[in-house]
């Protein structure tokens, strides 16, 4: 039987489920030399073209997935319409399909992106179910107190729902930063001290780590993403370069 040519395309990167309807819609599509129309099936090694052009399956073609450190500045799409760097420049083509960013970042975060031309994973990887790990470095303005930090472990109310960390770890006691204007610390022009921490959340609504802190008072100042599941940044990757995730980790996801 096979499987629906919708998921066996977006399995191989091709592009989402919607957009391969539509393809079929518009009869663009053939299975071995036939006309797909909706509701069709193929087996992963068939002869799948689009406007006469093959397709590799996700059998004829190894799963890749990219660590990438996103830099400040970037916006996590193809195209932007302000004309601001997106993180698919820098990306080389895939070996089979295109690239499918796992887990947006705001532009303003930096840190841990994966991509893969495995529709399927990338699919798999983001849905709540899954409850993928997140991990994150965040400095705040301000000193929260030991009460503020129970309240994030225990739960704030957000216009999307209830949300959490999971786990918080001070890094090291908060201290003032440099004078802005060359005062003394702790006068009027000194900037305000700042803290910095861990925190660890299982879901990845739209800038829940930035809406948590700021729901008990506090501004995120700097933010990166460290762990994505079991895959870490690698303290030595800069920002702006990606490398191949290694098939053992790639397999573990």
């Amino acid at each position: 039987m096979g499987e629906r040519l919708q998921k066996l395309l977006a399995a191989s990167g091709h592009g989402s489920r919607r957009q391969i309807e539509q393809w079929i819609r518009e009869r663009r599509l053939t299975v071995d030399g036939h006309v797909a129309e909706l509701g069709a099936r193929a087996e992963a090694g068939a002869d799948i073209r689009l406007d006469g052009e093959l397709l590799p399956s996700a059998a004829a073609s190894a799963r890749e997935v990219l660590i990438y450190h996103k830099p400040a500045s970037e916006v996590t799409t193809r195209a932007d319409p302000q004309g601001r760097p997106t993180v698919f420049e820098r990306l080389p083509p895939p070996r089979a399909g295109r690239w499918v960013v796992i887990g947006r970042l705001d532009v303003n975060t930096t840190g841990l992106l994966l991509f893969t031309n495995d529709g399927a994973l990338a699919h798999r990887l983001m849905h709540p179910s899954s409850e993928i790990e997140r991990e994150y470095l965040v400095h705040v303005r301000g000193l929260p107190s030991a009460a503020v930090l129970q309240q994030l472990r225990q739960g704030l109310m957000l216009e999307d729902g209830l949300a959490r960390f999971d786990r918080i770890e001070a890094l090291r006691e908060p201290v003032g930063r440099a004078p802005a204007w060359g005062g003394a610390p702790g006068s009027a022009d000194a900037a305000p001290p700042q803290a910095a921490f861990h925190v660890v959340l299982h879901e990845g609504r739209n800038r829940e780590v930035r809406r948590l802190w700021q729901a008990a008072g506090f501004e995120v100042s700097r933010l990166t993403r460290l762990r994505y599941g079991s895959v870490r940044l690698p303290a030595d990757l800069r920002p702006g370069q990606y490398r191949p995730l290694p098939p053992v980790q790639a397999a573990l996801l």
